[in-house]
């Protein structure tokens, strides 16, 4: 490695790292002044707000890095060719590609350092960072927020559903039971409501009527109310909404599988987490690029234009982000197409402007 592409990647992941430590701090900040008061009210262990900061920085640092990273390669380039660095380099022979290389060098390692973050370390700190809120900042009805029509497969050739679920009381009503064999149907069992108990760990069916059906007569049981052990847990019924969010990849991938053998309607969102583990430390590359194209040129604005262009860049980049993977999430529209949109719509306006910068 030569001593220009040293400088080049000492400059690049130090203004990254400055960037995440002046902006963490501000971030954690306004947090505070904002949930301090619901945290006094909820009683919040001293300990366990601690924890929650924590996690926080992990959370934060992860859903913004594209951010700062490109607010930071567009911050110390500009300054290079404010300083005409840039100009000296490119006039001692290097070429633009070359110049470019100590860059996807830092991506690199950005890039690998996100993947192992998301797949591992950002899914326990989401973890905490989630209960934590949902404990102490939620609101109320928040916590007892319902759903409605859940279809589930608990086992072979065994589907239930509920039309509508309580997630803090464990009830259920309207609730469906269906068995069958070699695709035909031996048992249905059917109930008004449906309540789960913690210390049996069986659930009590009120108007509960089972009907075991025969090849000549059907066996018919109905009791006002009757304990059955089901083979699935209260939680299997309506995950929590960010439940990918918290697990580790290989976690991710087991949970999808069964997800889908269980008809969960909220799959895509589940897959829209997934595939965002491989797409966001890509963008690394993306907006490097893309940011040593827009400001490796002197302009008479100076380093002001430059970071002007590259916040609009960047918020465009997130809102594409979001936009589109709130599309997939409530709709049909493919989560993995969904999800690298925006890597490839600004992978065309990288390779654009790094033609431009060429010339």
């Amino acid at each position: 490695m030569k001593l220009i592409d040293k400088y080049i990647l000492k400059r690049y992941l130090a203004t990254f790292s400055v960037m995440l430590l002046l902006f963490i701090p501000i971030g954690i900040v306004i947090d505070v002044s904002e949930k301090v008061n619901r945290m006094i009210e909820r009683k919040a262990p001293f300990n366990e707000i601690i924890i929650y900061y924590g996690d926080f920085v992990i959370y934060f640092a992860n859903l913004l890095f594209p951010i700062f990273l490109f607010l930071s390669v567009i911050w110390f380039t500009s300054k290079l060719a404010n300083n005409t660095e840039i100009i000296a380099i490119l006039s001692s022979g290097i070429s633009f590609k070359r110049f470019l290389r100590p860059f996807l060098l830092g991506a690199t390692i950005i890039c690998v350092f996100a993947l192992l973050m998301g797949f591992f370390l950002v899914p326990k700190a989401s973890k905490g960072f989630l209960d934590f809120r949902n404990a102490y900042l939620r609101s109320s009805s928040y916590k007892t927020m319902e759903t409605t029509d859940i279809f589930r497969q608990i086992g072979d050739g065994e589907y239930i559903y509920i039309s509508n679920y309580n997630l803090m009381s464990k009830t259920g009503f309207n609730f469906t039971y269906e068995k069958f064999k070699e695709n035909v149907l031996i048992e249905k069992v059917t109930s008004n409501r449906i309540k789960y108990n913690e210390e049996t760990k069986k659930y009590s069916l009120y108007n509960y009527i089972k009907r075991g059906v025969g090849k000549n007569n059907d066996v018919l049981e109905m009791v006002d109310k009757k304990m059955v052990d089901f083979n699935f847990e209260p939680e299997e019924l309506t995950p929590v909404f960010y439940i990918a969010e918290t697990m580790t990849i290989g976690e991710l991938f087991k949970f999808i599988n069964k997800e889908k053998k269980k008809g969960n309607t909220r799959i895509n969102a589940y897959l829209v987490v997934l595939y965002k583990k491989f797409s966001l430390p890509i963008s690394a590359f993306i907006l490097t690029i893309i940011a040593v194209a827009v400001s490796s040129m002197k302009r008479r604005g100076g380093m002001g234009v430059n970071l002007a262009i590259g916040i609009v860049i960047a918020f465009t980049f997130i809102f594409f982000d979001k936009v589109f993977g709130t599309i997939a999430e409530n709709s049909d529209f493919s989560p993995l197409l969904a999800v690298w949109i925006p890597n490839i719509f600004f992978g065309i306006l990288a390779f654009y402007l790094l033609r431009n910068a060429k010339r």
